[in-house]
């Protein structure tokens, strides 16, 4: 027993443990354990409970003290990001603010295809420090673990430069990075083809390579106007979900379309959904298929959060995302953007936080980590407060004053 360890007191652990999986949570729902504390062996939570009873238990175990009254919840979890990039578009956000449309911007050589440019120019030595340093922050502000999309290469060399340089980051960073392959974020302006003939050439060279190589497990594809249409994406899909990648969706951000093929096929999530409607909505919460919302992106783009209310009421799985990139969303602080979130859309703090935990954890598919919870991963994040409401009530200023991945503080 002598490689267990001990951290606590914790003021209260919210350990997001025993909450339904889908649809409404209270707050009553919350188990909130009051001077607990964990053991760990290895990187697992060995036991959940009292802290002086643990201590107990185990008397010659090493402990980690905490200095000071502290909350403390799973670590968080970002379901939706783009941080491996380059280059900066202050300039899109400079004329999004002046009154142009996101599609006006396109037209006029901004959006996605600026941010391609410069990925294509970059070396990997920079977009892993740009990485890193995004990576590095979502520590600070409690994040442990966080997807991680490529998209901005749209050449099988550049996508694959991209991967190849999200799986390095991982092995240099506390945050565990989850790539998906989103070669089909839009079609490329120097492809000689239509989007259709574009698909189907980075099917046939890039599905086999990311699997030799292990570079992703999961891909990804942007189903809107100016990027694919719902017919040429489902077939994609397919081919990936034959090819064994798990699947999942950018759908609803304009218009409708994406949360039905996101269905269609099996996906394990669907992103956006700031255009669903009530038939989305209904279709979404008889499905498998978890709703993870970006509000970070309808503040950089100055439009209506997606309607998290109406998804849990319906019965979906909320998870909550920061999509973290520099074009729509360049702020990158998931506890702001879900707490602000959460003010808009009347989510209860169980909602909110299990939009960023357990629930993030099912969008990502990932079943070892999200809840305080034995045989879990010991990813833990804990506030300077003894009253858990504090957190979301300063939303996102509210500071961790520690950050465990796997056992080990971090932060």
């Amino acid at each position: 027993m002598n490689d267990i360890r001990i951290i606590g007191p914790f003021a209260q652990m919210i350990t997001m443990n025993g909450l339904p999986s889908k649809g409404p949570v209270s707050d009553d729902e919350l188990e909130i354990i009051h001077r607990g504390g964990l053991a760990i062996k290895h990187d697992r939570v060995f036991k959940v409970g009292k802290f002086r009873d643990l201590r107990k238990e185990h008397a010659s175990a090493p402990c980690i003290e905490t200095e000071q009254d502290t909350v403390a919840l799973p670590g968080f979890i970002d379901p939706h990001t783009h941080i491996c990039y380059a280059g900066s578009r202050a300039n899109d956000y400079a004329m999004r603010i002046a009154g142009k449309s996101y599609l006006e911007i396109a037209q006029d050589g901004g959006g996605i295809w600026q941010t391609v440019r410069q990925v294509r120019a970059a070396r990997p030595k920079n977009l892993l420090e740009g990485i890193l340093t995004r990576a590095e922050s979502m520590l600070r502000n409690g994040v442990t673990t966080s997807e991680v999309k490529s998209g901005y290469g749209l050449t099988p060399e550049s996508e694959l430069k991209m991967l190849e340089t999200v799986k390095l980051a991982n092995k240099c960073s506390a945050v565990d990075l989850v790539p998906t392959c989103l070669a089909a974020h839009i079609t490329p302006k120097d492809f000689d083809g239509d989007s259709g003939a574009y698909l189907e050439f980075m099917a046939q060279t890039l599905f086999t390579r990311l699997k030799a190589e292990k570079l992703s497990n999961r891909v990804d594809i942007f189903i809107e106007e100016g990027a694919f249409k719902a017919a040429e994406a489902i077939s994609y899909l397919q081919r990936a979900k034959e090819n064994g990648f798990e699947l999942t969706v950018h759908g609803d951000q304009f218009t409708t379309s994406g949360s039905r093929v996101a269905i269609e096929v099996g996906a394990v999530s669907v992103d956006h959904l700031e255009a669903s409607k009530p038939q989305e909505i209904e279709a979404l919460a008889r499905s498998r298929v978890t709703a993870t919302v970006l509000p970070g992106a309808s503040l950089g783009l100055g439009m209506q959060f997606a309607p998290a209310r109406k998804l849990l009421d319906a019965g979906c799985a909320l998870a909550i995302g920061s999509d973290w990139n520099p074009g729509s969303a360049p702020m990158g602080d998931l506890l702001v953007q879900a707490s602000i979130l959460g003010a808009s859309e009347k989510l209860s703090n169980a909602e909110t936080f299990a939009g960023i935990t357990c629930r993030s954890a099912k969008a990502l598919n990932l079943v070892d980590r999200g809840t305080l919870a034995e045989n879990y991963l010991a990813d833990l994040v804990g506030f300077p407060t003894n009253d858990y409401r504090e957190i979301l009530y300063h939303q996102g200023m509210l500071k961790p004053n520690l950050v465990l991945k796997k056992g080990n503080k971090v932060y």
